[in-house]
């Protein structure tokens, strides 16, 4: 047993002298087998960025958590975005809040609940249930309306979350009721991303949803996936 692991010890040095583990300690370059789908950041925008940072293409969507042409967008567009632009590292995809509602409020909060790496999760399980809290929504009694126009702000905000069965969704995104309160009643953040609709509206001419900008320019009329996909394309190319 001696002689072998003696026998294995110098394989293992005579490997390492002749270069062919060299570097096994080493970091890895930047941009060497990095996993674009798991970088998530923040930006100045109240957005959050997918992808790598640096992409040479940058995609930019206003979203409503309402509108039902975004929760389309986001089953047909969603795997492919991953898979052959944030994967590669040449593209990147920030989501921005456009608040057309009141509800949108809501679920923009719930969206942002959390740290930065949670953000893709929750605002793909809030439009993929959007079908579910939207037909409750439409079928409330003018008790629940009364607790949701609530003076307060928090208030109003959890009765919403409450009678949507929001909760149970943010629970399963591993985010505990008493977090998600505190978010619920983040007003500053519910004015910033008001704000931000209001410059997208006035500045960028963005005035449905979903909206698009690439590489910084407007892409007018471009409000599905199969319009979307080929401007994509001819930016990689």
């Amino acid at each position: 047993m001696r002689s072998l692991l003696k026998t294995i010890g110098i394989l293992i040095a005579a490997l390492c002298g002749i270069g062919l583990l060299a570097g096994a300690g080493k970091p890895l370059p930047a941009n060497a087998a990095r996993n674009w789908n798991a970088t998530v950041v923040k930006t100045a925008d109240e957005g959050y960025l997918l992808g790598n940072p640096d992409a040479p293409v940058k995609l930019v969507e206003y979203i409503s958590y309402t509108c039902p042409h975004c929760a389309h967008f986001e089953q047909e567009s969603d795997a492919q975005l991953r898979i052959g632009f944030i994967a590669t590292g040449k593209g990147s995809i920030e989501v921005r809040s456009y608040l057309r509602n009141g509800l949108d409020v809501t679920m923009s909060l719930l969206a942002h609940c959390g740290p930065p790496s949670k953000f893709f999760g929750t605002h793909s399980a809030l439009l993929r249930s959007q079908s579910q809290w939207m037909a409750t929504a439409s079928t409330l009694t003018e008790a629940q309306r009364q607790r949701w126009a609530s003076p307060n702000f928090a208030t109003g905000m959890r009765a919403v979350a409450s009678d949507l069965h929001l909760y149970e969704i943010m629970e399963k995104r591993g985010i505990e009721r008493a977090q998600v309160d505190r978010c619920l009643a983040d007003k500053p953040l519910a004015d910033r991303l008001a704000k931000g609709t209001k410059d997208a509206s006035e500045i960028d001419d963005i005035n449905a949803t979903p909206g698009f900008k690439l590489n910084g320019v407007v892409l007018a009329g471009t409000y599905s996936w199969d319009a979307l996909k080929p401007q994509i394309e001819a930016r990689l190319r």
